[in-house]
């Protein structure tokens, strides 16, 4: 799959990894709902520091704050379907930060779901395929 090249939208949300969608987790959430709007791909990296808007310092050096260190998910696509992606965060994210920034996509390529470990792709056929 390589639909995506040059001009992107790319949303980040900003988020506490305890914060929850109906007892989900809210990135994980976020995530599932991304995939299921057909967005080009997320991911979730976990902070080992940070503040927001309450001014509490959560780090992973203090056990005691460690419990809810920053998330963020980070979502490129066209800017148009990124921008119709973003209603579904309406209400989800409570406390938190969203952001949009424009990004140019240099390479955009994956396995796809039929790929088999060790094949390289292009060479031979996989499974339900047939050689041309």
């Amino acid at each position: 799959m390589s639909r995506l090249s040059g001009p992107a939208l790319r949303l980040t949300v900003l988020v506490g990894e305890n914060d929850r969608w109906q007892h989900r987790p809210l990135y994980s959430e976020i995530v599932h709902r991304a995939r299921a709007a057909g967005l080009a791909g997320a991911s979730v990296f976990r902070g080992i520091e940070g503040f927001g808007a309450s001014s509490l310092v959560h780090t992973t050096r203090l056990l005691s704050l460690s419990e809810d260190l920053p998330v963020a998910v980070v979502i490129v696509d066209e800017e148009e379907r990124v921008r119709a992606f973003l209603p579904q965060l309406d209400g989800m994210v409570a406390e938190g930060l969203v952001l949009l920034d424009r990004c140019e996509v240099v390479t955009y390529a994956g396995r796809g779901p039929a790929a088999e470990p060790g094949r390289e792709p292009g060479r031979a056929p996989g499974r339900g395929e047939t050689a041309e």
